[in-house]
């Protein structure tokens, strides 16, 4: 059984400077390219099982510069909606808001009266992407790739564990690292995270 790789895309301009960024389609720095292009040398020559990406492009690039072939886009995959808070920093909303917590407290719906998400929405689509790519893990030797957003990926990681999707609050993940998510014994872990990969030995 293949171990699930979960990469989260490099920075774009709004993850450098802290502001929470869901829906909005932004690129990637050229800082960002970077370190994308960083996990190339990982992945060369290492066959994959499957790769999946967001179909935002900062995840796509991610992928492409990553030396990831044939990704496929899954919506599920697409960062947590932060409804009326999209583009704002931790710091602003807590001026209004003292003592704010995404995890605990949510956001507010879009200034069209679109709802955002909560915990237990982002939740539910990271259960889906594991029901779904869970028969593809058990009939491969090679590991899978997600290629998607920090939030989307920490609650996923939670929910492999077992966790609600809260607990993705423990799970800080950085731009253009690598998480590992397998099992010991049978029971779910995680053996890597925020890993920037060395290339694999030849020969």
């Amino acid at each position: 059984m293949g171990d699930l790789l979960l990469i989260r895309h490099g920075e774009t301009a709004w993850s450098a400077a802290g502001r929470h960024t869901g829906r909005t389609d932004l690129p990637l720095t050229p800082a960002g390219e970077a370190e994308a292009r960083t996990l190339a040398p990982y992945f060369e020559g290492r066959p994959v099982a499957f790769v999946l990406t967001s179909p935002l492009r900062r995840a796509r690039r991610t992928a492409e510069l990553a030396g990831l072939r044939g990704a496929e886009t899954d919506e599920d995959l697409s960062e947590w909606d932060y409804g009326g808070y999209e583009g704002l920093t931790t710091a602003r909303i807590r001026e209004d808001r003292p003592g704010w917590s995404l995890w605990r407290d949510g956001v507010p719906p879009h200034a069209d009266g679109r709802p955002g998400e909560g915990a237990e929405d982002v939740g539910r689509r990271a259960d889906r992407v594991l029901e779904r790519i869970a028969p593809l893990l058990a009939d491969s030797s090679e590991d899978g790739v997600l290629v998607a957003h920090g939030h989307l990926l920490r609650v996923l990681a939670a929910r492999h564990l077992g966790l609600p999707p809260t607990g993705g609050r423990l799970f800080l993940l950085r731009t253009a690292t690598l998480g590992r998510l397998s099992t010991e014994h049978g029971l779910p872990v995680v053996a890597g995270w925020n890993e920037r990969p060395l290339p694999r030995p030849h020969g």
